[in-house]
């Protein structure tokens, strides 16, 4: 009969008895399937997952200044198209009254320039707190990079004709509030 490996490895002298029953009671590795995969251990899966948490809050964090940096961007354009065309202030105690939410605010304007704003040729604008008088077609380019800068943009004429319930009454020229 065949002897086994360790019982070959003592009658050559190779080992001692001592040392095969000391062999023979550690503990083996465990042989690992080829086909299974390597179980990765919880601590390293906890740390992954933090990474993944880690990176979403940076790529919000990311975002959110883009947006910012963005709006900052726009605002400045807002004051720069502004600055250009604002038409200058007179002094004059004939006021031209809007409403800018739900507040009644007024500016000084001659009778040119209150022709022009009930036509639509100029319009009202409002950046940093101040209220300006812009021509229509620089408020067109301040609308599409900030719609709230924008206050009024009035045009009589293209509406003078749809409602047909009041032609029968005249409008006074000099009609103000």
């Amino acid at each position: 009969m065949s002897m086994s490996l360790r019982d070959q490895l003592i009658a050559a002298g190779l080992v001692s008895e001592k040392q095969a029953r000391q062999a023979s009671q550690q503990p083996r590795p465990q042989q690992r399937s080829k086909n299974k995969p390597v179980p990765i251990p919880e601590h390293k899966l906890a740390v992954q997952q933090a990474q993944a948490e880690k990176a979403v809050r940076d790529q919000a964090l990311n975002r959110k200044q883009q947006d910012k940096a963005e709006r900052k961007a726009r605002l400045a354009q807002v004051r720069q198209l502004i600055e250009q065309s604002r038409v200058p202030k007179v002094e004059s105690d004939d006021y031209y009254n809007f409403v800018d939410g739900r507040k009644i605010k007024r500016l000084p304007v001659n009778a040119a320039m209150r022709e022009q704003l009930n036509r639509g040729d100029l319009v009202i604008v409002r950046c940093d707190g101040r209220y300006d008088l812009v021509p229509a077609a620089a408020a067109e380019r301040i609308r599409e990079r900030e719609a709230s800068a924008v206050i009024q943009r009035v045009v009589a004429a293209a509406g003078a004709g749809e409602d047909h319930a009041y032609d029968a009454y005249a409008v006074p020229d000099n009609l103000m509030w």
